[in-house]
């Protein structure tokens, strides 16, 4: 498909016969059928089904309410289902460390001088082998009620992904639901070195960890709680979650965490077997049966178990958070094992290097990593009026070759809110953002739960600032609930405009599951409009998506104050690519059908007349 992609843009750009471009289009064709588009359904699962309004700034469980397995519902999955999704990621499922008391059900209490917030970070898991027991109605029975709601998620039509944080884990890790034969991380290791290829973490011997501290902040808010004395018993101390090598780490570092070992020496050197050249064209089996005679480090072996036993129970893939402080041989022995289990797990891996992403995905085995350092990025220059939506070209040019692999995303629980503030300003101005995000490549789509009724994130609710929604602290999501409407999941407390916006997510998401064009070709349509100066406006983005069956011309205005009235120009090498003549051919809007426009094909070359509002956006189908 790379080739067909780089073959377009030269046509389109320096109008070279398209001969050539059918030819690889034709080849293109048995890799495109078997491509799917994807839709992701982020929630955070303590949140979701929250309806307590109270949101007082560090409010226990008691206080603010907290959502639990149970509220997704039949209803609630069937509405998550009917909106475009076809997969729900699960977030804050491992059993993480938080201030409550549940000694009763055999839990050790957490220390709040080392947990975010008062409901804990997902990120500092303490007990891989079961859940949360903030999510369940019966703590003593959380497995099963998760296990139920894997159930119930399938019976949707829906697959389900949950979190692996493989870079570190609670700075005190006790697992209580081990299977047999399984060993805590740390139980077997030598603590009185630094470092060790089989032991889970490293050391800092000799030395006492000691509690950030910053005049500016206090656990709990200041709240009294047992075990809040600045005091945490960890000798020798550990190296924290971000890497940081101080026995006191500074209150900015992950000091919740600590770091596992992945048998790379602290000078940076590999202390295991690397693949050997050209396994980065090598499927999963081939990797799988590289790694099954090798000696690997403790960590890969323990987190290759903890996936393997999360697939056995029917998870459906993982989102591997800051995949990227992990090498990638690791990668390749885990996502190979999980293959091998399930060969059509959704692996999605959190990498902020491009300069690294081939490696994750031919080496590492990834299925795909998120777009946000290049087009997450741009799109939100773009809204705030800091760049031209031009550079998008070049974005999806670069890495063609893995366009499929880079899912996007415009809200997750680590970003601004899309509607805050801090982004776009309102949902309407981010809804041309969502248009050309879900539509300009084959890669999987992903919204955060809020996003499609404008949920702006600006809740003061603990630790943290606003213009994104907590996950630190026990809280209820205003917009969402409005959705939620107690418990019934139709809508029925949103205002016209949310509702309004959320029936654009649907027709959108759904338009992209069912389009056969966009698991097809994309071209890009800008620098040949760009040329026509005043008359496209710089606020404008338009490309074309193709397959034999659907052929698709999608401009955007992100402009929010400026009215579009002009003429979009269809290179002559895509024409003759489509193998159109000259005349007139309609044009069908595919979300609210109310363009009506016609394709006009004069020697050779098309040209669509058009109008398009502030922040809107067309889809525009070729009839023919």
């Amino acid at each position: 498909m790379k080739q067909t992609i780089k073959l377009l843009v030269l046509a389109a750009l320096v109008g070279i016969s398209a001969q050539s471009v059918n030819a690889q289009s034709k080849k293109d064709k048995k890799v495109s059928e078997k491509v799917q588009k994807k839709v992701v359904y982020q929630v955070f699962t303590r949140l979701f089904g929250n309806t307590n309004q109270n949101n007082k700034p560090w409010g226990t469980k008691e206080e603010n309410g907290v959502g639990k397995f149970a509220d997704f519902t039949e209803v609630a999955l069937d509405e998550i289902k009917k909106l475009g999704v076809t997969h729900i990621w699960y977030t804050g499922v491992p059993h993480h460390a938080l201030v409550g008391d549940y000694t009763k059900y055999g839990i050790s209490n957490d220390d709040p001088d080392v947990v975010k917030g008062r409901a804990g970070s997902p990120y500092a898991v303490k007990d891989y082998y079961n859940v949360n027991p903030d999510l369940a109605v019966d703590p003593a029975n959380r497995l099963a009620e998760f296990e139920a709601l894997i159930d119930r998620t399938h019976k949707a039509g829906l697959k389900l992904l949950i979190d692996i944080v493989p870079n570190h884990v609670a700075r005190r890790y006790e697992g209580k639901s081990n299977p047999p034969g399984v060993r805590d991380f740390g139980a077997d290791d030598d603590t009185s070195v630094e470092y060790a290829r089989d032991n889970n973490f490293y050391y800092i011997p000799n030395s006492s960890f000691k509690v950030p501290y910053s005049p500016d902040y206090k656990p709990l808010g200041g709240d009294p709680a047992p075990g809040s004395d600045g005091y945490f018993d960890e000798v020798p101390a550990k190296w924290t979650g971000n890497g940081s090598r101080l026995a006191q780490p500074d209150i900015n570092d992950w000091y919740e965490t600590v770091k596992i070992n992945y048998g790379i020496r602290p000078d940076g050197s590999k202390d295991f077997p690397e693949l050997p050249a050209g396994y980065d064209a090598k499927d999963y089996k081939a990797h799988f049966e590289f790694w099954k005679d090798k000696s690997v480090p403790s960590s890969w072996i323990k987190f290759r178990d903890i996936a393997l036993y999360w697939i056995a129970k029917g998870v459906d893939g993982f989102r591997y958070d800051m995949a990227e402080m992990v090498p990638y041989e690791f990668w390749s022995f885990m996502n190979s094992s999980i293959k091998m289990k399930n060969p059509d797990a959704f692996l999605l891996a959190e990498v902020y290097n491009p300069n690294e992403y081939r490696n994750y995905i031919k080496l590492g085995k990834m299925d795909y990593l998120y777009d946000k350092v290049d087009l997450y990025d741009k799109l939100k220059e773009v809204i705030q009026g800091k760049s031209l939506p031009d550079p998008v070209t070049d974005i999806q040019n670069r890495f063609q070759d893995i366009e499929h692999h880079l899912l996007h995303f415009l809200d997750n629980h680590d970003e601004q809110r899309l509607a805050s503030d801090a982004f776009a300003g309102t949902p309407e101005k981010g809804m041309p953002l969502m248009v050309l995000s879900a539509t300009i490549s084959s890669s999987p789509t992903m919204i955060y739960f809020g996003q499609e009724v404008g949920e702006r994130g600006d809740l003061d609710s603990g630790f943290g600032k606003p213009t994104r929604t907590t996950i630190f602290d026990y809280a209820g999501v205003p917009s969402h609930q409005r959705w939620m409407n107690s418990g019934r999941f139709d809508g029925g407390a949103l205002s016209d405009s949310e509702k309004k916006l959320r029936d654009f997510y649907k027709r959108l998401l759904n338009f992209t599951l069912e389009a056969d064009a966009m698991t097809g070709t994309f071209v890009e349509l800008q620098t040949e409009n760009r040329k026509q100066g005043e008359q496209y406006k710089p606020g404008l983005y338009s490309f074309a998506r193709y397959s034999a069956k659907q052929k698709l011309l999608i401009v955007t205005n992100f402009s929010w104050v400026s009215e579009a009235d002009f003429t979009l120009e269809v290179p002559e090498a895509l024409i003759k690519t489509w193998k159109f003549k000259d005349g007139s051919y309609p044009l069908k809007e595919k979300l609210y059908g109310n363009h009506t426009s016609t394709l006009e094909v004069k020697n050779g070359k098309g040209f669509v007349k058009l109008k398009l509002a502030p922040s809107e956006s067309v889809i525009l189908e070729v009839q023919k």
